[in-house]
């Protein structure tokens, strides 16, 4: 009796200390709403503060109306949306066709894509304004955004919870630059970054259609990366800001990884009826980007191979605009590059167990 009374002591104190534990606060910034916003949601010791939306792959207000529909869909409106930039600081749609003149085609322009150079195994998404009426194919959002602006935002939680919030950035980092030029002290208040941007040198690791789409962009130009070409001032900004601790997830070890057809299915199979529809209606072949991104703040050990190197961003307007930078210590410029913890592989498999059970928490709420 006395060995059982220890042991049911015991249970109760570490359910105590559990208990006691703090949630990890995190604000999530980017250009709609997809798994990785779901992983954090879901994930049980973890805040989400709010969702900060910039344009990007969509506008900013479409971003938005996606944003509010995926949390209504995971029956979490209590976290806030606030909106972010609706334009990069210094690059636009003209100045993005000038370049093309004289450089050659990207293969991917987010928010200003009209058609795929080639022929690609993903749809073409359909083009908009910054400004026109946003109707999603999941219905449009009930709830409404919060009357902030997305820097502001961002500044008023480091304030309020200093050296306590991650900000993972999936999207461009035109709030988080935004928010370092009003306030010089915002990356020092926050407790870390983690961002997906950027790229070493990609190359094609998975045998099928989807992945040699997604693998031809980074053959003659393996620096160059979507979320920071769309806005390269902003990136070299928040590369050159005094964060606490900075994570890069550049493409490269997203190139083992995809968004297959069972995956998604695993996940629906896990999760409530709801988030299970929305899950099952993606459409599947793309990289796990910005799953990765949230992945590996959430369980550091999916990182198999990592270096420091201190990183900016070709702010140029010539051949290498948004280049990725990087140097190792020894050799960097001294312009304000800080170092950074750049994840160069990590356990897909392990990645996608930890997809599924995450949607699993779903069914528990």
């Amino acid at each position: 009796m006395r060995l059982l009374a220890t042991f049911v002591a015991l249970l109760l104190t570490i359910g105590l200390a559990l208990a006691d534990t703090p949630k990890r606060k995190v604000i999530i910034d980017d250009e709609g709403f997809a798994l990785m916003h779901l992983m954090l949601l879901e994930a049980p010791d973890v805040d989400v503060l709010g969702i900060t939306t910039v344009s990007g792959n969509t506008w900013a207000n479409r971003a938005t109306a996606m944003a509010l529909r995926g949390l209504e869909i995971a029956h979490r409106t209590d976290v806030p949306v606030v909106q972010g930039a609706t334009y990069p600081l210094l690059n636009s749609e003209s100045l993005t066709d000038r370049w093309e003149a004289l450089y050659g085609k990207l293969t991917w322009k987010g928010a200003w894509m009209k058609q795929w150079v080639e022929p690609t195994q993903q749809t073409t998404p359909p083009y908009f304004g910054p400004d026109d009426s946003v109707n999603l194919p999941e219905g449009n959002p009930t709830t409404r955004a919060r009357d902030e602006i997305a820097a502001n935002f961002l500044i008023r939680m480091v304030r309020q919870y200093p050296g306590e919030v991650t900000i993972i950035a999936a999207g461009p980092l035109t709030n988080l630059a935004l928010a370092q030029r009003l306030d010089p002290a915002f990356a020092s208040l926050a407790k870390e970054l983690v961002y997906m941007g950027g790229s070493l040198n990609p190359r094609q690791a998975l045998d099928n259609r989807a992945a040699a789409d997604f693998a031809r962009e980074f053959v003659n130009t393996p620096r160059r990366e979507f979320n920071i070409r769309f806005d390269p001032e902003a990136a070299s900004i928040v590369a050159r800001s005094p964060w606490k601790a900075i994570t890069v997830v550049p493409v490269d070890p997203s190139t083992g990884t995809q968004r297959r057809r069972s995956l998604l299915d695993r996940m629906a199979k896990s999760a409530s009826p709801d988030l299970a529809r929305f899950i099952a209606a993606m459409e599947p072949g793309f990289p796990l980007w910005d799953e990765i991104a949230a992945g590996v703040w959430l369980d550091p050990t999916l990182v198999t191979d990592q270096q420091t190197l201190y990183v900016d961003y070709n702010s140029q307007f010539g051949p290498g605009y948004g280049d990725m930078l990087s140097w190792f210590a020894p050799y960097r410029p001294g312009l304000g590059e800080q170092p950074a913890t750049v994840i160069r592989m990590i356990d897909a498999a392990r990645l996608e167990t930890l997809m599924v059970r995450l949607m699993a928490h779903s069914v528990k709420k």
